[in-house]
């Protein structure tokens, strides 16, 4: 059941979309910070993650993470993704193709299992959620479910695409 939920996009309506463009553009305001926290709490609450990250894997301590620069320089760059998705909402051709080049560079060349892209995204939400309480009404809450959801599909559809078996 939770798959199936998982893998279907709901459309995002445009009252959605400009709920989700002005939250972000707070939260992109911090991006660094912000990209730095989430990394952090997905690492430390899936430490299997960091198995990915040669640089990093075996690093413990929170503010050992928060000072590493290849985390930081990760961080900014799964921020700018998420940021040019968000710009892009209104242009569904250039979302599929942002997530379908993250999805591809993450499955061939890094070989990271589908799965952390949902965990990746929930952690997404619940910083978000802390750091901006807010601005995180419940009409928020589900505007960025359907975008966590959103990526996730478009993501594991660019798995799938290159025939990635597990």
């Amino acid at each position: 059941m939770e798959i199936e939920r998982w893998e279907r996009s709901e459309e995002i309506s445009d009252a959605e979309r400009k709920v989700i463009q002005e939250i972000w553009s707070r939260v992109y305001a911090n991006c660094e910070d912000v990209g730095v926290s989430i990394l952090i709490r997905f690492f430390v609450n899936f430490p299997s993650a960091k198995q990915y990250f040669s640089q990093f894997k075996h690093m413990e301590d929170p503010l050992e993470m928060e000072r590493s620069l290849q985390l930081r320089k990760h961080a900014r760059r799964v921020m700018g993704a998420i940021n040019t998705v968000v710009e892009n909402l209104n242009d569904s051709e250039k979302v599929s193709s942002v997530l379908a080049l993250v999805g591809k560079a993450h499955a061939l060349k890094h070989k990271v299992e589908p799965i952390y892209f949902k965990k990746l995204t929930g952690v997404m939400l619940e910083v978000i959620a802390e750091e901006y309480p807010n601005d995180f009404t419940p009409e928020a809450h589900g505007a960025w479910t359907k975008m966590k959801t959103l990526i996730y599909t478009h993501v594991t559809a660019a798995y799938k695409e290159v025939g990635w078996a597990q």
